[in-house]
């Protein structure tokens, strides 16, 4: 005797007559249901891609193998391996580096710097770090030396201010100012 079987809508098991659960949407439209679980999960909008034990998400990531398809690759292999044994692998053509220039160096250059000894770039690598520290000092000894200039005017400033009879610093009197 055959069973007639449906598929649930949502989780793609397999629906035998008088087991689970028959939804008909208000334009007539029929979905049917394995069980609840998969009933709630539907109307609460859920993908079943995204339900490891569904049938959508098994197939999407590739986890379902027929039987038939399974003894048709044993076959394969099996077959493919014993060719292999018999032909030898052909080797891949190695690539050769190929050098070219660079913005701001050209190719002689390049080539230059590749062949000259490890000594004589750290030598060059040195100086280059040595006139890169100079050039520092000498800027922040500016720096120093123009702060310096503007302190000893403003000093003279205010010394200038003091001597005319400038009021003694202190709190201010009168306004009303503060909290309220």
């Amino acid at each position: 005797m055959v069973l007639k079987t449906e598929l649930c809508r949502f989780s793609g098991a397999k629906r035998y007559p008088g087991k689970g659960i028959r939804f008909i949407h208000s334009d007539s439209q029929v979905f049917l249901f394995s069980n609840s679980k998969c009933k709630r999960y539907f109307h609460n909008r859920l993908k079943p891609s995204m339900l490891t034990w569904t049938a959508m998400y098994r197939k999407q990531h590739k986890k379902v193998i027929e039987i038939c398809k399974q003894t048709i690759l044993l076959s394969i292999f099996i077959l493919r391996d014993a060719a292999q044994e018999a032909v030898k692998k052909r080797r891949r053509a190695t690539k050769k580096p190929y050098s070219r220039s660079i913005v701001g160096a050209t190719l002689e250059v390049i080539q230059k710097r590749r062949t000259e000894k490890p000594e004589v770039r750290d030598a060059a690598r040195e100086a280059a770090l040595h006139e890169i520290k100079e050039r520092i000092k000498k800027t922040k000894d500016e720096k120093k030396a123009k702060k310096a200039e503007v302190i000893t005017k403003t000093q003279k400033s205010q010394g200038k201010g003091n001597a005319k009879g400038a009021a003694p610093k202190g709190p201010k009197l009168g306004g009303g100012g503060g909290k309220r």
